[in-house]
């Protein structure tokens, strides 16, 4: 009864989203350059550009990443990426970071920071994890593959594939202004 609880508070509040970004996507410009980037005016002054794509973990899951440059006057530009489950699928752990491999082995590290976009940490969701990409984004090398190593507090950890065309994306972001 539970999980039937929590799946349909997780339906609603994904349709109330869902219904406001598709206003907001009616109301503001994309920018012209950056086909798959979106631009969103958050509040007066501060401007959100974000790159949504589908990953897929090893176990055939959907993993919504947004990745997403928010620009204010107050705190100049700062990149995250956001990594959305399925809810009840897994627990992220969010006292290590995520882990980025390349398929020529180079591996970073992203801190996980989202105890940012839950104000109550009673209300931060196991299935929704932030990471800082600033210090690491342009050392991902473009034309090769990269493996997301996602920590959780479940025994298999998620792995999602990242193409070079995905990296390409994220990189954009940092030009993006």
């Amino acid at each position: 009864m539970k999980a039937i609880t929590h799946f349909l508070q997780w339906m609603s509040t994904t349709l109330i989203i869902g219904m406001l970004a598709g206003v907001l996507m009616m109301t503001v410009a994309i920018a012209p350059a950056q086909a798959d980037i979106r631009q969103l005016e958050e509040a007066p002054g501060q401007i959100v550009y974000q790159s949504r794509q589908i990953l897929k973990d090893q176990q055939g899951s959907n993993w919504q990443a947004i990745a997403f440059k928010r620009t204010s006057s107050d705190h100049g530009d700062e990149i995250y990426l956001r990594l959305v489950g399925f809810p009840g699928t897994t627990q992220i752990d969010h006292a290590r970071p995520l882990t980025i491999t390349s398929s020529m082995g180079m591996t970073l590290t992203a801190a996980d920071i989202s105890s940012d976009i839950f104000t109550d940490p009673a209300e931060m969701k196991p299935d929704v994890g932030q990471y800082d990409l600033q210090p690491i984004l342009m050392e991902l090398e473009l034309a090769i593959p990269l493996q997301l190593l996602i920590p959780t507090l479940d025994p298999a950890e998620i792995l999602l594939n990242v193409s070079p065309h995905l990296v390409e994306e994220w990189q954009s972001l940092a030009q993006v202004n």
